[in-house]
């Protein structure tokens, strides 16, 4: 397995800086995430604080990040990953697949909602938060997919080619445009419990029960994505220098803490990633 320099997690202005920065100073990087960047930023109506930009749409600044990945030949690996673990002198990377790098930034953006009771303790007991992941564990079965964004729907329909059966509940407003296959159900999900192999999701509309239940946000907490990851509340601690409590792992963006403004999210990806670089002079000297 190819192990990179730096694995970057999140496309947002923070892991976007990070993985210019990284590759200005020839690292063999991985940028994980949505090639669709962030979708905070591509909502944005305007942005009046971003330097050099003044009054530009979030969507035309999302733009303008893509052209200057393109034009250093930055890729984005799609893939959403579930887990990081630290393994003494790598990490390694759960998603769709395993990934390994000598160094990890956590720049992912930060989960605001709180988690559905019975969520974190059935987590990889039946309730998942990646769906193109462990799609395969369920094929012919029953399954329910709780989606925090349009965005989600992508990974529901996957799931519908393998399982017998998908509920989709959005929680968001708008207009779905899912396949005829999936069911749609516009409730509110009030709790998640097991009852024997089955997974009961407890709704406002009455209760559904499913094989497995893939809970869709664009950002998992860091406390469970990250074994031994020092956090405050939704936020993950960090020094001056984006380091973590983790030798080797960083965090920088909204995950590092307010105020979450675009600006000081870029700020803090390019010195997650002086620092990072820093970090892998000084391993390959000791």
């Amino acid at each position: 397995m190819e192990r990179y320099d730096a694995a970057i997690i999140g496309t947002g202005p923070a892991g976007l800086s990070a993985a210019v920065t990284l590759k200005l100073r020839n690292k063999n990087i991985l940028l994980l995430g949505s090639a669709d960047l962030s979708r905070k930023l591509n909502l944005a109506r305007r942005i009046d604080n971003y330097l050099g930009f003044p009054g530009i749409a979030g969507a035309d600044l999302a733009a303008r990040f893509r052209e200057h990945l393109d034009a250093m030949g930055i890729s984005v690996t799609e893939d959403r990953i579930t887990a990081v673990y630290a393994m003494g002198d790598y990490f390694a990377l759960q998603g769709r697949e395993m990934y390994e790098a000598s160094a990890v930034i956590l720049a992912g953006g930060v989960n605001q909602g709180k988690p559905i009771p019975g969520e974190e303790s059935l987590l990889g007991r039946g309730v998942s938060y990646c769906a193109t992941c462990d799609a395969a564990l369920y094929k012919g079965k029953e399954t329910l997919v709780i989606g925090y964004s349009d965005r989600e729907e992508k990974e529901a329909e996957f799931l519908a080619g393998v399982a017998a059966k998908v509920t989709y509940i959005p929680m968001y407003p708008g207009e779905t445009h899912m396949s005829s296959g999936i069911e749609v159900l516009r409730s509110k999900v009030l709790e998640i419990r097991a009852e024997g192999r089955k997974r009961i999701a407890s709704t406002d509309a009455g209760e559904i029960a499913a094989d497995g239940v893939f809970i869709l946000r664009d950002a998992v907490s860091a406390g469970q994505l990250v074994p031994g990851l020092e956090t405050d509340g939704a936020h993950v601690k960090v020094g001056p220098d984006m380091s973590t409590n983790l030798p080797g792992l960083f965090a920088c963006g909204d995950i590092a803490g307010k105020p979450y403004q675009y600006i000081k999210a870029a700020g803090q990806g390019n010195t997650a990633a002086l620092s990072l670089t820093d970090y892998l002079a000084e391993k390959k000297q000791a």
